[in-house]
Order: C-alpha cells, then sequence, then structure tokens
C-alpha cells in the first residue's frame, strides 16, 4: 500500500521531461526518496540531471528498462508508452505506475470553508481540447471564479492543486496518454469531444485507444457530454460507471432535443440545464460570439457551455466568456490576404479529423499537407473534401500516402510535391510560392497538414509561424 504522505517512499519517475521534473520536485518535497530513469543521454538531459542532482534527487540516464531495487511505486511522463520494459518490470514485482495526473489527484487538498476539493471539469477527445478547456476557463472566469485551465494545456495539474492559493474549479485538459495513467481519477463533470484514429502507435488499437479516452467518465458527479455526431462518444458514456443521478448531456450543431445543447437560428441553446427542459431552452449567445465561428469550433463552444452550466454557471457569463476568449496561434488562423486570397495557419492540425475540420470551413482550397503520418490514412479525408480542393501541395516524409488517397478519391484535382530534403522557413517559403501560383481570386490556401511537423520542423508551432513568415514575405513582393 502506497504511504499516503510520501515520507520516506521509494519512488521512481520515469522521465526526464517537464513533467518528469515537475513530478520529481514535488515528490522531493513530499519527502519521497526519487530517482528518475531517462533511456536518453543527450546534452539536455545532462544538464537537466545535473540540476536535479544538484538538489537531492537521484538520476539515471541511459537506463529507462530496469527498474530500481525497493521501489515502491512509478511515477510516469505522458509518453513513455505502456509496453515499456520499466513497466514490464513494475507489473512483475507488483509496483503500481501512475502519471501526474494521478498524482495531483491524490494530492488535491480541501477547499477553506468546504471540506471538499475543486471540482474538475474535465476535456479530452482527438481533437479540440485545448481550445475547448480554454473556452471553458473563460466562461469559468465570467462568472466570477478563481479558475485555471490546466492539465495538457497552460498551469501544469500538480501545479494548480498545490497552489499556494487555491482555484475554486479547475478546466482540465486529458490525453488519452494521461489517462491511461490515472486509474483513481472521478472529475465533477466530463466530455469526449470526438474520437478518431490517433496515437495508435502507442495505444496499440483503436478499441485500447477509445478505451482511455473513456476514463475520463469514471464517476462523474453530473454530466457526461458527448458529441450527437459521433457515436463512439456516446457509447463510452453507456459504458462508464458514474455517481447516480450523473446524466448524459449531448451536444450538436443542430437544434438540439431535451437534455441536449444546440444551434436555434445562429443562437447557441440549452435545453439540459433549465427548468421543463421539454419546453424550454436557455440562451447562451450566439454564433457570433465564437471566434472563430467555425463550424467545429462552435462545437467546441457548446461542449464547453454544456461544462460550464453543469456546474451551475449562468447564461449571460457563458456569452461573457465565450467573448472574451481568443484562441491560441496554428489553430484555424487567418496570417494574410494577399491578392483576394486568404491565407490560413492550421498547424495544429496533426491528424485527419482535425484536417477534416478545417477543410470543412473553406472552399476552394489550395491545400497544404504532408509531413509525418502516425499510422494514419487518408482516404476518408480526401473523400470528403475532394469537391472543395482546388489544388494540394504535399510537404514531408509521408506525403505519398496522400498522394495515393487522391489520386483514388480526388483525380482531377492538380497535385505539387514541394523539394525533398528541404526543412524549415526555406522548404516553406517555397511551398507557399507554389500554392500562390495555384490560387484564384477568393480562393483559400490552407495549411492543415492532417500530420505531425518534427520531419521537417521543430513542432506544429514552428511550421506554422513559418508559414505565416512565408505569407508576410509574399505580400510584401508584392507577388
Amino acid at each position: 500500500m502506497i504511504n499516503p504522505d510520501f515520507t520516506e517512499l521509494p519512488v521512481v519517475v520515469a522521465g526526464l521531461g517537464v513533467s518528469g521534473i515537475s513530478a520529481a520536485r514535488v515528490l522531493q518535497g513530499l519527502g519521497a526518496r526519487v530517482t528518475v530513469v531517462d533511456g536518453g543521454s543527450g546534452p539536455g538531459l545532462v544538464a537537466r540531471a545535473a540540476e536535479l542532482e544538484a538538489q537531492g534527487v537521484a538520476v539515471r540516464l541511459g537506463d529507462g528498462a530496469s527498474l530500481p531495487e525497493g521501489t515502491e511505486l512509478i511515477v510516469t511522463s505522458p509518453g513513455w508508452a505502456p509496453d515499456s520494459p520499466l513497466f514490464a518490470a513494475a507489473g512483475a514485482a507488483g509496483v503500481p505506475v501512475w502519471g501526474d495526473v494521478e498524482l495531483a489527484w491524490r494530492l488535491r487538498k480541501p477547499l477553506p470553508g468546504t471540506g471538499e476539493p475543486a471540482p474538475w471539469l474535465a476535456v479530452t477527445g482527438t481533437n479540440g481540447k485545448t481550445t475547448t478547456v480554454q473556452m471553458l476557463a473563460s466562461i469559468l472566469t465570467a462568472a466570477g471564479k478563481r479558475t485555471a485551465a490546466v492539465g495538457n494545456v497552460g498551469v501544469s495539474v500538480l501545479d494548480a492543486v498545490l497552489a499556494e492559493e487555491p482555484y475554486d474549479v479547475l478546466a482540465v485538459e486529458l490525453s488519452s496518454y494521461q489517462l491511461h495513467w490515472a486509474p483513481s481519477l472521478r472529475p465533477y463533470s466530463a466530455a469526449v469531444l470526438n474520437l478518431a484514429p490517433d496515437h495508435l502507435d502507442w495505444h496499440g488499437s483503436m478499441e485500447a485507444y477509445a478505451a482511455d479516452k473513456g476514463r475520463i467518465y469514471e464517476g462523474n458527479v453530473v454530466a457526461c457530454v458527448y458529441n450527437l455526431a459521433d457515436p463512439a462518444t456516446e457509447a463510452l458514456v453507456m459504458e462508464a460507471d458514474v455517481e447516480e443521478g450523473c446524466r448524459a448531456i449531448g451536444f450538436g450543431l443542430g437544434a438540439p432535443g431535451p437534455s441536449n445543447f444546440g444551434v436555434v437560428d445562429g443562437l447557441l441553446v440549452d435545453r439540459a440545464f433549465v427548468e421543463d427542459r421539454a419546453k424550454n431552452a436557455a440562451e447562451l449567445g450566439a454564433v457570433e460570439d465564437v471566434n472563430p465561428p467555425a463550424p467545429h469550433n462552435i462545437a467546441n463552444a457548446l461542449a464547453a457551455a454544456a461544462l460550464a452550466r453543469a456546474y451551475g454557471v449562468e447564461p449571460k457569463a457563458v456569452r461573457e466568456g465565450l467573448r472574451a476568449f481568443r484562441p491560441d496561434a496554428h489553430r484555424i488562423a487567418e496570417v494574410g490576404v494577399v491578392r483576394e486570397v486568404t491565407y490560413i495557419d492550421d498547424s495544429k492540425a496533426t491528424n485527419t479529423h482535425a484536417a477534416a475540420a478545417s477543410l470543412a470551413a473553406y472552399r476552394p482550397i489550395v491545400w497544404i499537407a504532408g509531413g509525418l503520418a502516425k499510422g494514419a490514412t487518408f482516404d476518408d479525408l480526401v473523400q470528403g473534401a475532394a469537391e472543395r480542393l482546388r489544388a494540394v501541395v504535399l510537404i514531408g516524409q509521408d506525403r505519398a500516402l496522400i498522394r495515393e488517397a487522391l489520386e483514388r478519391h480526388a483525380p482531377d484535382v492538380p497535385v505539387i510535391e514541394a523539394a525533398e530534403g528541404q526543412t524549415g522557413a526555406v522548404a516553406m517559403a517555397e511551398v507557399v510560392r507554389t500554392a500562390a501560383s495555384l490560387a484564384r481570386s477568393g480562393d483559400t490556401v490552407l495549411l492543415a497538414p492532417a500530420c505531425a511537423s518534427m520531419d521537417m520542423f521543430t513542432n506544429y508551432g514552428e511550421r506554422g509561424d513559418m508559414f505565416a513568415a512565408a505569407v508576410r514575405e509574399l505580400a510584401d513582393a508584392g507577388e
């Protein structure tokens, strides 16, 4: 049994990344005897290891497989896959494995005067998590609550639960990785926004990926929020073990039935948390209050509103919070208009589901796509977007997979492949010039790669930044 105060408990922290360092410091501060293990050994890791060692934390680099003798708990960074040798050794030895979210959940403190910890309003899904959680935090702030967007975004969940000034309520983004390692998590209310194949190399199958996403509904108290347009999310609700009285609340872009959220005549409406929901609805705001008002972003806003209303937020605060919200960079962001062609940066669209949402928001499109496919296939994506495509510019390591899907489902759409071997700003400048040459007045050049970025760029943020810089160069050149 784990010692609840962690004093002298031998704990291994797996991974020397941001979450691993945070967990190591927290555990050491709680009196645990901490050893950090990491299979890497590069200069960056060596520097981080030296910093931790100076604080009294043991670090073992170049060895992420063997379990130190006497270990009673492993706290893992989210990226470590379940089939890692370290966890196999832990299983054989009967040592529990937690993620940073599980650790944070167990370290929650009661709020003054209530005797209960701050409730968690949790969000997961293949796409839209960060935007939805940030919208939710904006709504809660408008309602006068001390809150933060935490978890897989913004403030570390560990920092949030240990904050000197406690939060009233937390808006928590959770990845499938984090949920996998959080067996005790029981949010107040939670939402699964959507489900599409992603990270299957980590989870092993779509079934395992969905099951980990579904963990977010376990123990929900008030509402399990699901996507009416995605039956797989409702199926996860049906399988969840929730508190007595917890309700299934759907959201969608059509007129809502009782117990659901939706859109009527350009208004966001709630037919769940109102008196006599069979006859009544509460107006929460207008579609124009959502920034940007693309269809998938309106769905995100409805999910955020449902969680806020489950917590007891008044409709006025929902409207004010949505109006105050500003999306992060690289999420369907307009970066310029050059010669009557609009350039949109959705570099965050790193999988097919996210790219499909972007492609559905515009027409005609010159689509910039490609990168690291992460095991994805592209037939459904291309088939659904074919009629919207003016042309396609392909980049990246796995471009052939998209090209083949285009040959099958959009054979008349012109396809140009960027030169191989180029990376970074030079590559992106050429790609944008090529896209501009294919576009006509009124078209949209859309960077929605449907792939990860690390074959050509440091991350999706750099990819988006370089796209925006190339568009500015295009405008300055008068092309």
